[in-house]
């Protein structure tokens, strides 16, 4: 694997990708960055004050100005789930390839988040999980170059997958 390029990680909250990100960037002694805590760093607020006070669309602004500022070299990128509502910001990280889902079904999402509501996650008031789940899937298939399934590995096995993947993607 090219070492000069990163591994982002895109998928729903609670897919893994915080934890995952931290322990493949130590596993592949590299850099890690999650785009959530870059996004608080500059605001100086929690993700769920931002979307309190300034509403989705603000939130959607800081991520994508936070990911178009982010050096792109030898580092695991963790990003928010909603990073994939950006054109701008996904066609920017899909010039750093590769871009790994990490993809969980509905049911197990459903019992890994029961803090969804102040989470800090873009969604709609009268969005629940499930319709969030369908708006994002699609978007997440889109920009991936390669698919892990995660809903039945541990964080661990999740890592040592996708370690996998990014060596063979084919």
């Amino acid at each position: 694997m090219d070492r000069r390029r990163c591994i982002i990680l895109i998928g729903m909250p609670g897919a893994g990708k915080s934890t995952v990100g931290v322990l493949l960037a130590k596993q592949l002694a590299r850099p890690f960055v999650d785009t959530d805590l870059l996004l608080q760093a500059r605001t100086g607020r929690r993700l769920q004050a931002i979307l309190d006070a300034d509403g989705p669309d603000a939130f959607e602004r800081i991520e994508e100005q936070t990911v178009l500022d982010l050096p792109l070299t030898n580092q695991v990128i963790a990003t928010g789930g909603s990073v994939v509502y950006s054109e701008k910001a996904m066609a920017r990280l899909a010039g750093a390839v590769p871009v790994v889902y990490l993809r969980i079904d509905l049911a197990s999402l459903q019992r890994r988040l029961t803090d969804l509501k102040t989470r800090g996650v873009v969604m709609g008031r009268s969005t629940d999980l499930a319709m969030l789940y369908a708006q994002r899937r699609g978007l997440y298939e889109r920009w991936a170059t390669v698919t892990v399934n995660c809903a039945d590995l541990n964080h661990q096995e999740t890592v040592d997958a996708v370690a996998r993947a990014v060596d063979d993607p084919g």
